[in-house]
């Protein structure tokens, strides 16, 4: 079992706590009463899905010996206009650094996403989950 926990500091401000003792502030808008200093907890969510899956691609791009000098994910969230405002679709745009094989990197993703990421298998099937990988070389 996991567990965290938030804590309301003042207006709209929360700071969560998870069982690894880390913790992160969320904030809102400034429209929405909050004072604008941290994340909101949607995009807080894009950041685990992304962080869950990143973890996954890394760890088997080392295992299959890619030379991975860098690596990022760009993830970009549709909501619904009705509330709760849910996501629709997540769109995940995985980038690596390196002399990396894309076709080992594209076996990473497709592991991760059918098979390791818990985050992503929470959010399939509430919101259409799709991907787009590049490789881009270095000097």
């Amino acid at each position: 079992m996991t567990s965290a926990t938030l804590t309301w500091i003042e207006d709209m401000q929360f700071v969560a706590q998870g069982d690894s003792g880390h913790a992160i502030v969320m904030d809102a808008a400034e429209s929405a009463g909050g004072h604008d200093t941290a994340a909101r907890p949607m995009e807080v969510l894009l950041m685990g899905l992304s962080g869950c899956t990143a973890l996954d691609v890394i760890s088997i791009l080392r295992k299959k010996r890619q030379p991975v000098q860098g690596f990022k994910i760009f993830a970009t969230g549709e909501r619904a206009e009705e509330r709760p405002h849910a996501y629709t679709k997540i769109h995940l745009e995985y980038v690596a650094f390196g002399d990396v094989d894309p076709e080992a990197l594209a076996r990473s993703i497709q592991l991760s996403e059918e098979k390791y990421c818990g985050a992503i298998a929470t959010v399939r099937g509430v919101a259409e989950i799709t991907s787009s990988y590049r490789v881009e070389k270095t000097a």
